[in-house]
């Protein structure tokens, strides 16, 4: 691998034994197309978990990728991002807060086109969840990882990710569509230098598993002096089922996570206003969401 790579994608894990070895076969070189493995890195952070991932598993996906373990983990994932971003190479720093998601294999090659957009671009894609329905509603409605496991299993996502459009329904944050700015972004994408004038991931959310800490860093990324807000068409995340304490909880906890931001930031949450340039494709997989699955 270049000692310079153009992308660092930065993943954070905690307790993704399961879910991990999937996400980063998605990132690999041999599902990620019409890029080659010497242009990007991943960078697994893990979050204390004691459910630990095998480096091994991974390491057969990607020969790009490398794995730092945090000392003092948080409930948070906050600090674990931000070490993830400064040990990143790239000149492009991508963050998916959630090692769970796994990506559509052109996400990677639309970042790097993307990106010659504006020297300002903020790239991000739309998520989407496993299943027929959200995972919040599902999870009340018998929906886990062995459900999961037999619905991965009928379509033949390892030879095309994008068969994984056709088991996935989108995630609330990204219900408005193709052409709007969504609520967050699984994969956020700046330049370096963008992320240096952003400060990162805000560090006062001490909430499990980061509160809305993820929006805050989306939404503080949209409205950066110059910022061009490009959105991936064609192109996202898909969340899988892991038992996490915001998108499978059985008890929502969303309304203490909006207390702590408002706490923190002195205003109530929204979503990011303005209009964003979307850039790729929709190729036939992505036009089969059903966007009426609330």
């Amino acid at each position: 691998m270049s000692d310079m790579p153009k992308i660092s994608i930065i993943i954070i894990a905690f307790n993704m034994a399961r879910e991990l070895p999937r996400t980063i076969q998605s990132f690999s070189v041999k599902m990620q197309q019409w890029i080659n493995e010497d242009e990007y890195e991943i960078i697994v952070v893990d979050n204390g978990s004691y459910l630990p991932f095998d480096e091994d598993a991974c390491q057969e996906h990607a020969n790009n990728i490398s794995f730092i373990y945090m000392d003092d983990a948080t409930v948070s994932p906050c600090p674990a991002i931000n070490k993830g971003i400064a040990a990143a190479k790239g000149d492009i720093i991508g963050v998916c807060v959630d090692g769970a998601r796994m990506a559509s294999p052109g996400l990677l090659r639309m970042v790097l086109d993307a990106n010659k957009i504006s020297p300002t671009a903020v790239i991000g894609t739309l998520s989407f969840h496993l299943g027929r329905e959200p995972q919040m509603q599902a999870v009340h409605n018998g929906y886990n990882q062995s459900v999961e496991d037999e619905l991965l299993a009928t379509v033949p996502w390892q030879d095309n990710g994008y068969h994984l459009f056709e088991i996935s329904v989108p995630g609330r944050s990204s219900r408005h569509g193709w052409f709007e700015i969504p609520a967050e972004t699984n994969a956020l994408f700046m330049q370096r230098q963008d992320w240096d004038r952003h400060g990162g991931y805000n560090e006062a959310f001490v909430s499990k598993a980061g509160g809305l800490s993820n929006h805050d860093a989306w939404s503080r990324a949209c409205a950066l002096p110059n910022a061009q807000v490009v959105m991936l068409l064609g192109e996202g995340t898909f969340h899988q089922f892991h038992g996490g304490a915001a998108t499978n909880a059985k008890v929502s906890n969303y309304k203490n996570y909006l207390a702590e931001y408002e706490q923190i930031q002195n205003h109530t949450f929204s979503r990011p206003e303005g209009e964003p340039i979307t850039y790729g494709r929709l190729n036939g997989w992505a036009k089969l969401i059903d966007w009426s699955s609330e």
